[in-house]
Formats: structure tokens, sequence, C-alpha cells
């Protein structure tokens, strides 16, 4: 599906700039109200997963962040043309290999990560794959899978940092 939205901007803390998505459009690709995973590309340029958020009024919005603006050049009011196609990935994000890698070795740590929900889950995948280094990946994902595993599979990201810090990723 192919359309044009525009660039707008939230008054408030939570959430900033993103394009409307008509809600006879985002319907088409919400399963149930766990299942709102998309694919979307903007311009013809960028491709990134996403969710189709509530704006409230029955329709939807993607948000669109500073990295994604510069690279498009984007401002605020431009036009933006969209395509979306429904997301089947597992959980949501690319799997950094690394982290996929340190699953399979640490079955403990695999089955906490799992009972997480798949928000969670995906919280925890886009901080073990943030950085660029090979090395930081695996240190990263060691780190998380001990943190899982100190707290019982609850997740405490102002603790999780300090021992990021203590590892120096």
């Amino acid at each position: 599906m192919e359309f044009k939205s525009v660039l707008d901007k939230f008054e408030g803390n939570l959430w900033s700039y993103h394009v409307i998505i008509p809600a006879e459009m985002a319907l088409e690709y919400i399963l149930n109200e766990n299942d709102r995973r998309v694919i979307c590309t903007l311009n013809d340029k960028i491709t990134f997963q996403c969710a189709l958020m509530h704006k409230g009024n029955g329709d939807y919005f993607i948000n669109v962040n500073k990295k994604i603006r510069e690279a498009l050049n984007l401002n605020l009011g431009n036009e933006v043309a969209i395509k979306l196609q429904k997301d089947h990935s597992e959980y949501g994000l690319p799997m950094p290999e690394e982290f996929k890698e340190t699953l399979l070795q640490d079955e403990e740590g695999d089955k906490l990560f799992h009972s997480l929900s798949q928000g969670k889950q995906r919280t925890l995948i886009y901080i073990a794959g943030s950085v660029k280094d090979t090395q930081k990946r695996i240190n990263r994902a060691i780190v998380i899978l001990t943190h899982l595993k100190i707290t019982k599979g609850k997740i405490n990201f102002k603790q999780l940092n300090e021992m990021f810090k203590i590892m120096k990723d």
C-alpha cells in the first residue's frame, strides 16, 4: 500500500515527529491489538520496522525519529511518500547475531528473555544491537542475560545501565 502523508509534530513530551496513517489504511495491517507491527518505507529511501500507534481520533501514526528526518531532509509540514507492509518477523526488529548466539548458549537466559513481553524483548534487542562494534554487542548480550538472571526475569533499566558501565561496553 502506498500513500502520502505530512510530517507533523505532537505538542507534548511523549511523542514528537510523526506521520498520520488513516484508520482505513492502518486497519488492513492490524490483525489484533497486540499485532500492529509494520515495515515502513519513507520516500522510497529509508525502510524500518515500527508499530502503528493509536492517535486517539481513530487514526494511527508512525514516529519519525531525528536520524530518519535528517537522512530524508524532512521538516515539519513536508509531504512524505509512505509504503507499508505487514511485519512478519519474529521480534519486530532485526536480531543481532551476537545476541542470537548468546541466547542459544544460555538456556536460562533464553527462557527468561522469551518470558518477557514482545515490547520488552524488542527493547533489549535494540539495546544489544545499538552499538557497531562486534565485541560490544557480545558484551551487551552477556550483560542483558546476566541481568535477567539476577533479577529473575525483571528489567531494572537503571541497574542494567550500571552493569553496562561496569563492563565498559
